[in-house]
């Protein structure tokens, strides 16, 4: 470029030299000399002149520095282009594509978080979710349901119209939501367990209290009527009874919202399982059926408070044990391994009748129970201490026959 402007100069200097040695000779025609000497001078001229004029026309443009601030501009938008797809793509929401403005249509993950979810290891049947999201109302929030490996997974849906070059889509923006919810549910259900029973013990306890004090204070009054006796110490005793059945049975309540903080240690599970086999196998033998424990690998360890995920796993095996009664030489499986994402998946599983369909989404709600007598705090105290140590607990529809529970940490 620098060169360019020289040659340039050069030739305005060298047509500037020639005029003005030519007007010089022109006006010098009286003196012959001086006329010759002018003449003579414009051929040093001429020749910067032809040389300056030879420069430019070998002059090439450079095609770098031409589109240099094309370049510019063009990296700019592919930089822009480039940190957009990054944060879509790390976007804490599972997006999918879904052609066309409104009904079935091709829909196609667009993010990592899309791709995880479609994965193996996460829902069951990529093709149902996507039918379920075809059919999403646009412009509108909802929530869905799908199934995957861990049992139902409830999600929040949006879905959005857009038009791409010409071509109607649909932009689908999901969360699951389920392990949110959960937590929330836990905690609500949580105070409430504890205000009802601070109030019901507060009045039951004096109502206890009272009732052995006039059961003992009617078997040692003196010169009371024999039946009148008999009939205060059978209505008495009645009460005194209740009363104390009703006290343990709002304690047991208690407890579920009472649970101790977790204090989590790191855990060997081979040796955690063989010593929950040694407690509940006696029991499921002596009936002709036993409880099978695996981990893979062996060496497999997990950060929790041993005592309260030894008590989640006997917990689902004594419902395990109570629904397979009637099933002979029954049989339970307790497994540990890790899953894709490098999670840790333990598995409950059982051959007896299974739960029921009309029933699984109430199973870990307090006080629900399918049982003739049970307090419906079973699987509640299940997924509270599982939760208490950074897990969650799923009911997951069982391939063949039976139960399955899963715990992922």
């Amino acid at each position: 470029m620098a060169s360019r402007r020289v040659q340039a100069a050069g030739v305005v200097l060298a047509v500037a030299g020639v005029g003005a040695l030519s007007w010089g000779a022109g006006a010098l025609h009286a003196s012959p000399r001086l006329a010759v000497l002018c003449l003579l001078g414009i051929l040093p001229c001429l020749f910067v002149l032809w040389r300056c004029v030879r420069g430019l026309a070998s002059w090439r443009p450079d095609p770098a520095a031409a589109t240099a601030v094309l370049n510019i501009e063009q990296q700019s938008l592919v930089d822009n282009a480039l940190a957009l797809e990054a944060r879509l793509e790390f976007a804490p929401i599972a997006l999918f594509r879904i052609d066309g403005a409104s009904g079935p249509g091709t829909v196609a993950p667009l993010n990592a978080n899309a791709r995880k979810l479609t994965a193996p290891g996460r829902a069951t049947d990529p093709a149902e979710l996507y039918a379920q999201l075809a059919a999403q109302p646009a412009e509108r929030r909802a929530t869905m349901q799908f199934e995957t490996e861990r049992g139902a997974e409830r999600a929040l849906v949006a879905v959005a119209s857009i038009s791409l070059h010409g071509k109607p889509q649909r932009l689908a923006a999901l969360m699951p939501v389920e392990t949110e919810l959960e937590a929330e549910a836990l905690n609500a259900w949580r105070q409430l367990v504890h205000v009802l029973t601070h109030e019901i013990m507060n009045s039951l306890t004096p109502v206890a209290s009272l009732s052995h004090t006039a059961y003992d204070l009617v078997r040692e009054a003196e010169g009371l009527d024999p039946d009148l006796g008999a009939d205060l110490g059978t209505a008495l005793d009645a009460i005194r009874r209740r009363a104390d059945s009703l006290v343990a049975f709002v304690a047991s309540y208690r407890s579920l919202s009472n649970v101790p903080e977790a204090h989590p240690e790191r855990i060997r599970l081979a040796e955690m399982f063989e010593r929950i086999g040694a407690l509940v196998n006696p029991l499921w033998r002596a009936r002709g059926g036993m409880v099978e424990f695996s981990v893979e690998p062996g060496s497999l360890e997990l950060v929790a408070d041993p005592g309260q995920l030894e008590q989640a796993l006997i917990n689902l095996l004594k419902n395990a044990f109570e629904a397979t009664a009637g099933v002979e030489k029954a049989q339970a499986k307790v497994s540990a391994r890790l899953v894709r994402g490098a999670r840790l998946r333990i598995e409950v599983a059982d051959d007896g009748p299974g739960v029921p369909e009309d029933v699984a989404a109430h199973i870990f709600t307090p006080f629900f129970t399918t049982k003739k007598q049970g307090g419906g705090i079973g699987l509640a105290m299940v997924r509270h201490l599982v939760h208490a140590n950074g897990g969650t607990v799923r009911y997951a529809r069982p391939v063949g026959k039976g139960a399955r529970f899963i715990i992922s940490f």
